[in-house]
């Protein structure tokens, strides 16, 4: 069946599973909300943004929507995400556009101000 696009959540990576989990525990809803979403690790962890697209591609997906789970656009942002994306692109024959980093979306700011002001009342301050 053809899936006409696919959303990655993608995570830096790490070999230490625990680190790996807690972003699995964060893209949890999107993924159970979202049809056709992923999470994905640029490096150190599986499965990886190469495994994503290439398994999409074999269902059929055409494009994607790469999802930075970054705070900031630093150099992985700027210089390597992108030169993996067009890679990707040439190797697989897709299209794959690249969000900006959830930390530039205003709306986190104001989530985290929530679990602030949640710990502040478990603290009882």
């Amino acid at each position: 069946m053809t899936q006409p696009h696919r959303i990655i959540l993608l995570a830096h990576g790490s070999s230490d599973q625990r680190w790996c989990e807690t972003f699995e525990q964060l893209a949890a809803p999107t993924l159970k909300s979202v049809e056709n979403a992923a999470i994905a690790y640029m490096e150190l962890a599986e499965p990886s943004l190469e495994t994503i697209v290439s398994q999409g591609k074999a269902d059929g997906t055409e494009h994607f929507t790469v999802v930075p789970l970054f705070l900031a656009a630093g150099r992985h942002l700027r210089k390597d995400v992108p030169a993996m994306i067009a890679d990707l692109e040439s190797q697989h024959g897709v299209q794959i556009k690249l969000a900006p980093p959830i930390g530039q979306n205003p709306q986190l700011g104001d989530a985290i101000r929530d679990v602030v002001l949640q710990e502040l009342e478990n603290s009882g301050s």
